[in-house]
């Protein structure tokens, strides 16, 4: 459980660096150049999110069970996370009406997809990850929200609607894939197995 919450610090709180230090990333910039920056922050980012995987993998095998959901819950929270695909597509592509509605899909994305495992999963180390992810979207999206209303933050502007039509397709083509295919491969659960 320890390696779990290390990661869960490490990576969360790199992507929370600008939140919590505004200037910090800007003096590192400063000194190291911007490739650098961004070359040792992805690299960072990677190992944390490894070390986290792994300590979830550990953690998975040891701890209990904080409440049992409803199996009805597990059909929410699939049906959320397709939801949650279409907003992570419509974070990628050139903004339409879903990229300017929610004005920050993939945070939004991320927040759908930590409630959504909530919701369908009562182990220790599922609602510590999954509580951790809420709640850094939660935080992010207010700090989104302040440096939008300073003008640190410029919103993408609405390209086309047919953006929308691309990040559906590509949201049910990724949900059917994690649904039926990868979820199970990747975690070891089927997400269908209720």
């Amino acid at each position: 459980m320890a390696l779990l919450i290390v990661g869960i610090i490490l990576f969360l709180g790199l992507h929370l660096v600008r939140v919590v230090a505004p200037g910090f990333r800007q003096s590192m910039i400063a000194s190291l150049g911007e490739r650098r920056w961004k070359a040792g922050y992805a690299i960072a980012s990677l190992l944390s999110l490894i070390l986290l995987i792994y300590g979830f993998g550990q953690a998975r095998q040891v701890t209990g069970l904080l409440y049992a959901p409803p199996v009805w819950m597990a059909h929410i929270a699939v049906t959320l996370m397709l939801i949650a695909l279409i907003c992570l597509a419509a974070s990628l592509l050139p903004a339409g009406h879903i990229a300017v509605r929610t004005k920050h899909p993939m945070v939004l994305s991320v927040k759908i997809w930590a409630f959504s495992h909530l919701l369908a999963n009562g182990e220790t180390s599922s609602v510590l990850l999954f509580a951790a992810f809420l709640a850094w979207g939660v935080v992010l999206r207010i700090a989104l929200k302040r440096r939008e209303r300073a003008g640190e933050l410029k919103l993408r502007p609405f390209v086309s609607a047919k953006y929308d039509l691309y990040a559906a397709v590509i949201g049910v083509v990724a949900w059917a894939l994690v649904t039926f295919r990868l979820h199970e491969w990747l975690i070891g659960v089927s997400p269908l197995a209720v």
